[in-house]
């Protein structure tokens, strides 16, 4: 049995990050560039008016300018400005030739045709214009590798044309529940059954991360059935995470059928509650995880284990670490020996540990918005100590 600590190194030696893809833009929201991106364009192309007014030479150094132009945004014309003419603009509009500067229209006092600067002092050459590549230059990289594509980062690269990005793919993940005991929501239960509470809460996890490629199975507690679908889901999934058989009861047929299949251990155990029988291996560059069947444990052990994996796997560079660290509320008393990892509410900066800490307890659940961890050598914490927390 090993650390928790130990069970996080394994992982983030073992990880790969996935495969590199060129997806569309549309489609690239939350996911990691895998490359540097470079911009192909300036931008602005040319320069062009930051306001609505009127554009004038600098240099003419006149106290009126007759408009001979109007120019609007995207009308395709280039206009040229003549000595002492001044053009009517547009935000956006191109900047004419000959002119380098634009007063705003509430600057400005026009009698037909003619116009005067008001408060002239305010201004100097280049105001309120907006210069060819002030934003980019065509080549510069205007998106580092390792970058998480947010919803600004798709207008800056769509600003610049970019209609594909090279990222790192999102794995397809195989969920395989396990439990003869266990009834999809929706049909009723017969007794001795209870529902299956764990695929709907992974499914969410998995989606929640910009996972969408998910295919799901129910295995009989029965050893050839669940070597069978083990096999099937490792011929199609880069990263397969079960739930439940993975303990040593006479119905846990998961640790076998793994090793059966080819699955190479990371590691067995954990010094940890919940989840303290969680497996990992791998086959290949594929991942496999199998969870304790307990719905607490399920949801811890894909928050410190599961979800850290395949956040690297994306391309997150710091994944593991801890949210914040907060202090606790109240005085906190166990046996040493495991890492706790309790259910938990961050109100105002400090951390409530709540009530209903049993492996197959939800209630908690609902108010909980993290997991707060207590070390395996801590016996006693005093309020205010501080601890770290895991948010969903």
């Amino acid at each position: 049995m090993i650390s928790v600590n130990q069970a996080k190194d394994i992982l983030k030696a073992t990880v790969s990050t996935g495969e590199i893809k060129h997806l569309p833009l549309s489609k690239t929201l939350d996911l990691i560039a895998a490359e540097d991106i470079f911009s192909p364009i300036e931008v602005p192309s040319f320069d062009n008016s930051a306001m609505d007014g009127y554009a004038i030479t600098w240099e003419d150094n006149l106290d009126t300018w007759e408009i001979t132009d109007v120019i609007a945004a995207g009308n395709g014309k280039q206009h040229q400005l003549q000595y002492g003419k001044a053009g009517r603009i547009f935000t956006g509009a191109p900047l004419p030739k000959g002119s380098d500067t634009v007063i705003p229209q509430e600057f400005v006092h026009r009698e037909g045709n003619l116009i005067r600067i008001i408060d002239k002092g305010k201004f100097q050459k280049g105001s309120n214009v907006r210069f060819k590549g002030a934003q980019t230059k065509t080549g510069e990289v205007i998106l580092k590798k390792g970058s998480q594509i947010t919803p600004g980062t798709i207008g800056l690269l769509a600003s610049v044309g970019i209609s594909e990005v090279p990222v790192f793919s999102p794995p397809k993940v195989a969920i395989i529940i396990t439990g003869n005991e266990l009834q999809e929501i929706g049909k009723p239960l017969a007794f001795g059954q209870i529902y299956n509470s764990n695929r709907p809460v992974l499914e969410s996890y998995l989606k929640k991360l910009g996972i969408q490629d998910i295919l799901s199975y129910q295995a009989e507690d029965e050893p050839k059935a669940t070597q069978k679908i083990i096999e099937e889901a490792l011929a199609k999934a880069d990263l397969v995470l079960l739930t439940g058989g993975i303990s040593v009861g006479d119905y846990d047929f998961v640790k076998n059928g793994l090793e059966n299949a080819g699955v190479k251990e990371l590691f067995y155990k954990i010094r940890q509650k919940p989840g303290k029988p969680l497996f990992a291996g791998k086959k290949g560059r594929q991942m496999v995880f199998a969870l304790p069947g307990n719905p607490a444990s399920v949801i811890t052990c894909f928050n410190q284990y599961v979800r850290p994996s395949l956040l690297q796997w994306m391309g997150h560079t710091s994944s593991w670490s801890a949210h914040e660290v907060l202090p606790i509320a109240n005085d906190f008393i166990r046996n040493a020996g495991l890492t706790f990892f309790l259910k938990a509410k961050v109100e105002h900066g400090v951390v409530h540990i709540l009530n209903g800490q049993e492996s197959f307890n939800l209630i908690s659940f609902g108010s909980a918005n993290c997991l707060a961890e207590i070390p395996e050598e801590i016996e006693q914490l005093k309020a205010g100590e501080k601890i770290a927390v895991y948010y969903w």
